[in-house]
């Protein structure tokens, strides 16, 4: 059997990284799944599952042994990795495609740069927009990235096989896959992700401390249940997101607040017409992301 990279190392085996390995066994990406890291029963327990063939905590030896290394790591530890891994190989002048799952993107791309002076041609970074508040090997999904996107951020230096090599990777997962510019990506997912994780956690702590909390969480309906779902992710991760991304995020929440304070004084009014004209655009925007989410998904069902 011809494989398209015959050996995948996880760097960070978690919710992600386990799904991914999961995912590229399945579709017959690879042949060999190593797991890297430094916390041995969560690697341990990757191969009891069947998620990775073997493990080695020695980061050298996984860099060494890798044709796809993917460092799944929370983002500031990613660019720390980047950090460490990059220098070695630009000495070697060879070594693996290097791809990441990170949240933020301008921060991978500047440790790079600090750490060799630029993007190297081998370094694709990505981010698969799929997740779960549950994490940790045993969370892993192996349809987790099915019918979801992965943006690409590459840049002029990357080759182009490499590049390819990581979109295949991504679409044997069942993947959608797009590019997109690395500040485009940061400002697209400050928006969409970083910003509503940050007014969960906002929201749920300000009536957490509420003298009425306890009646409030007991006849909490539905739309509080899944509005703040996602206050219950994994608060490191979110920290380290939340600073990595810092210009982009500020500029969401100073949006954000902007609108909040327009509604405030409208509510504070009594004024019907302004809250129904807000209102009104919202459904009427958000009616037509359901629509073009459920043609895309459409499309891609047998």
């Amino acid at each position: 059997m011809t494989y398209a990279a015959d050996t995948v190392v996880i760097v960070g085996l978690g919710l992600i990284g386990g799904s991914l390995a999961s995912a590229l066994r399945r579709s017959g990406f690879s042949r060999r799944f190593i797991g890297c890291g430094h916390r041995e029963p969560s690697l341990r327990r990757g191969v009891e599952l069947g998620i990775i063939d073997e493990f080695t905590l020695d980061l050298d030896a996984a860099v060494e042994r890798a044709d796809i290394l993917v460092i799944c790591t929370p983002t500031l530890t990613a660019a720390q990795m980047l950090g460490q891994i990059l220098p070695r190989l630009a000495e070697r002048g060879d070594g693996p495609v290097i791809t990441d799952v990170a949240s933020v993107k301008g921060s991978l791309r500047d440790a790079a740069v600090a750490a060799t002076g630029g993007v190297p041609p081998r370094l694709v970074l990505g981010h698969p927009i799929a997740g779960s508040e549950r994490s940790g090997v045993d969370a892993a999904d192996v349809n987790l990235f099915v019918n979801h996107r992965v943006i690409l951020t590459p840049v002029e230096t990357n080759d182009p096989a490499a590049v390819e090599l990581v979109r295949a990777m991504w679409a044997s997962t069942g993947a959608e896959v797009l590019q997109m510019s690395v500040e485009r990506h940061d400002a697209v997912l400050a928006a969409t992700s970083h910003l509503p994780h940050l007014l969960a956690y906002a929201l749920v702590d300000a009536l957490a401390s509420s003298d009425a909390s306890e009646d409030i969480f007991r006849c909490a309906a539905g739309g509080f249940r899944d509005f703040t779902r996602i206050a219950s992710s994994d608060p490191t991760m979110w920290r380290d997101i939340a600073l990595a991304n810092r210009s982009a995020l500020l500029d969401a929440i100073d949006l954000f607040s902007e609108q909040m304070s327009r509604l405030r004084t409208a509510v504070e009014a009594g004024n019907a017409d302004a809250l129904m004209a807000t209102f009104t655009r919202a459904k009427r925007a958000r009616d037509e992301f359901a629509a073009l989410l459920a043609g895309r998904t459409d499309s891609k069902s047998p």
